[in-house]
């Protein structure tokens, strides 16, 4: 049984009847192929990336588990539909926090034609992609039972400014009040999930020094998203926190050459998280011992 994904914070939704991905209880998410040579070119990049020895498992699993593809009923009723079998990378959080990260200052691809990127181009200009190198798609923060989520609609995510983003990254790790604009980030949340060993910021630098020296792969217009279960941080537990990149539909062929676009947004977006938890980046070291 399928059903729609309620903790999508960006990309097509399966709502009012239209084309969008689906899940099902055994934690995998069936996203539909697009028609065009993007369906087929994500698909492509998905057999490459788990088919070559030159992406070590460290890496691989910054991406969604590919289980291939399958023909299945499409969400808009249209009947049946190719579809990629991804990993449900929420699945396994109880009250997933998530902030979806589109990298790179610009995201058109090289072969786009001139609507196309004059269409990415104003998208860019419009939002923080050219000045910052990425900009934020979507998000949402648990704040707790009565509280529910707060999760800002697509318009007003539009409209962030670099002083936006700041305070965002900022509230995406605080329990703090979310109105609190200039808010600094609690710890012990900010520490676990940010920083220390295994945090967001080290899982960003390791994908960096990836990205320093990979050319086979070219990103155009993809995602990090960046995860925590909120319900743990609310329990005082030790929300593990992960990062996954998605959306491929625009991965060409490095050719030998590094993906600036890609790595100056990483690099950027690393820089901003690193102003943005200043404080909370380093922590006792008694946090991340081996228990007895």
């Amino acid at each position: 049984m399928f059903k729609f994904p309620e903790h999508q914070v960006a990309g097509h939704l399966a709502l009012g009847g239209k084309l969008g991905p689906q899940i099902d209880e055994s934690g995998r998410f069936c996203k539909p192929l697009q028609e065009d040579e993007r369906g087929s070119r994500e698909v492509a990049f998905y057999e490459a990336l788990y088919s070559t020895s030159k992406v070590k498992k460290q890496i691989l699993r910054f991406f969604p588990v590919f289980y291939g593809t399958h023909i299945t009923e499409a969400s808009d009723g249209s009947g049946l539909h190719p579809h990629l079998v991804l990993q449900d990378v929420v699945s396994d959080y109880l009250k997933p926090c998530i902030m979806d990260i589109k990298i790179g200052s610009r995201t058109w691809y090289p072969q786009a034609s001139e609507d196309y990127v004059a269409k990415c181009l104003r998208k860019d200009r419009g939002t923080t992609s050219l000045s910052l190198g990425f900009r934020i798609s979507g998000l949402q923060i648990y704040r707790g039972k009565k509280s529910g989520y707060w999760k800002p609609d697509r318009k007003q995510i539009q409209k962030f400014t670099a002083d936006d983003v700041r305070s965002v990254l900022r509230k995406f790790v605080s329990s703090n009040q979310l109105g609190d604009s200039d808010c600094k980030p609690d710890s012990p949340p900010a520490c676990y999930i940010y920083g220390g060993f295994s945090g967001i910021f080290q899982q960003l630098l390791e994908l960096k020094s990836w990205f320093e020296d990979q050319t086979d792969f070219h990103f155009n217009s993809c995602s990090i998203l960046l995860i925590y279960d909120g319900e743990s941080e609310k329990n005082g537990g030790n929300p593990q926190s992960t990062i996954k990149l998605i959306d491929f539909a625009h991965v060409f062929d490095g050719n030998n050459v590094i993906d600036h676009n890609f790595l100056g947004g990483l690099s950027s977006l690393i820089k901003f998280i690193s102003e943005a938890s200043a404080t909370q980046l380093s922590k006792p070291k008694w946090l991340d011992a081996p228990a007895a």
